[in-house]
């Protein structure tokens, strides 16, 4: 009981004592980091520029700041289920500022999930992809912590011609341009504290340590590439595993609405994961739909991706939407994966070809909810739970079971919004929103 008391203060304090001031709405839309950051399109620019025209830009440094700690009660069905109580949890700082025509932004984000949800972190029944601490054996049926240092970058913004801009994003610790918005800051998935069973396809380069990306802005259009450290940090989750940038990708969006913005992209990976070697080409498509009255939103985000190793192609999809009112929020997410079937039932890295080479297709259906009862000295805390269903493959019945449930019971603590909105649908190379190509 102490350890389980220990990491709820922990967690608590990860969020507690960076608790920002008031920041102006100016702000939000100038750095383009408002809570609908993925709505940075004509319609809405237009009326930026409109009130840029009223009101003073403001000088020196801002600072934007989210985050949410999850404690919760997490049982895993079948008969790899567990029962445990572990706390999630991550934060982020921005740090911007004008500097002449151009603007300068600094993101620092951090998890202290290596305390609050242990080095296996937290229980999830298929899901695969990670090491076990220092003895070289796979994490089966876990979803592995965050590392300390999550994000470090540095970012440049600036006017190229009265409708294009240019952006530099370096990062000791970044995210490269692949795949959708990560599911940390996916409005679509703000109120669950799970990621996706198919994290390794659309996720697992949200944490790359060392990646140098360039963007391209004009109009509703962005065209990015990186280069970058595509192997997953290792089990050490206190240290940066800087290696060669020897990984490659490009992305391109499109934002033809304030509402729906489309993706897709592909990266060439080296040697991504630590306990086998090989290269793997990941490709990504996804749309997002978000709308927002005041306090109330709607978000859905839909996506499809596929891994090719020479071993095999695992291709997945899942739809997810997130819908808030007034003081309570519901939630679902559904996902179809190709699995390796050969790795959950044996708990070691397959040694042929044709081990390597299976797979069988798992579905996972979760609903859930919260509501909102707490606001208290700039936070605010909300009871939720989520209950996820599956189809199991015939093979993988022997071992996880016919048809498992799991549930969680959780009391989410994060930072109050105030009138600058939450870094959802955020990303490192995000565009210059006070840019004309944006209005």
């Amino acid at each position: 009981m102490h350890a389980r008391f220990l990491r709820v203060r922990i967690a608590s304090a990860l969020l507690v004592g960076v608790s920002s001031p008031a920041i102006t709405q100016g702000v939000a839309e100038r750095t383009g980091m408002a809570g609908d950051a993925a709505a940075q399109t004509q319609s809405s620019n237009h009326q930026d520029a409109q009130r840029s025209q009223t009101t003073t830009e403001p000088t020196g440094w801002q600072f934007v700041q989210d985050g949410v700690a999850f404690g919760l009660f997490n049982h895993q069905g079948g008969p790899r289920g567990v029962d445990e109580f572990t706390v999630p949890n991550w934060w982020m700082g921005v740090l911007t500022r004008r500097v002449g025509s151009s603007r300068l932004t600094l993101n620092g984000m951090f998890s202290l999930d290596l305390v609050t949800a242990g080095q296996l972190g937290y229980g999830q029944i298929f899901q695969v992809g990670e090491a076990v601490a220092l003895d070289g054996r796979p994490l089966i049926d876990r979803q592995h912590p965050h590392d300390l240092v999550m994000q470090l970058a540095a970012i440049w913004r600036t006017p190229v011609t009265s409708k294009t801009g240019l952006t530099i994003a370096s990062a000791a610790a970044g995210e490269p341009a692949l795949g959708p918005v990560a599911f940390t800051h996916r409005a679509s998935a703000a109120e669950y504290p799970f990621a996706t069973l198919s994290y390794h396809t659309f996720d697992s380069t949200d944490i790359a340590y060392g990646v140098i990306t360039a963007a391209l802005d004009h109009g509703p259009w962005v065209v990015e590439a990186s280069i970058f450290n595509g192997r997953e940090p290792d089990e050490v989750r206190w240290d940066v595993d800087f290696a060669a940038l020897d990984s490659v990708s490009g992305r391109v969006w499109y934002r033809p609405t304030d509402r729906w913005e489309f993706q897709a992209s592909t990266g060439h990976l080296r040697h991504p994961e630590e306990l086998r070697p090989g290269n793997t080409q990941r490709t990504t498509t996804s749309a997002s739909w978000f709308k927002r009255e005041g306090t109330d939103f709607m978000a859905v985000t839909v996506a499809y991706g596929v891994n090719v190793t020479a071993d095999a192609s695992r291709h997945a999809v899942f739809g997810e939407a997130t819908r808030h009112v007034g003081l309570n929020s519901v939630f679902g997410r559904v996902e179809m994966l190709q699995v390796e079937t050969n790795l959950l039932l044996t708990f070691a890295i397959p040694s042929t070809h044709e081990a390597a080479a299976q797979k069988e297709a798992v579905g996972a259906l979760t609903i859930g909810g919260v509501r909102d009862v707490v606001r208290w000295h700039g936070f605010e805390g909300g009871v939720g739970a989520g209950m996820t269903v599956y189809a199991v493959p015939e093979p993988l019945k022997v071992t996880h079971g016919e048809r498992p449930v799991s549930f969680q019971v959780f009391f989410r603590l994060r930072p109050s919004a105030g009138g600058m909105g939450r870094l959802w649908n955020l990303r490192m190379s995000q565009p210059m929103v006070d840019h004309p190509a944006h209005r």
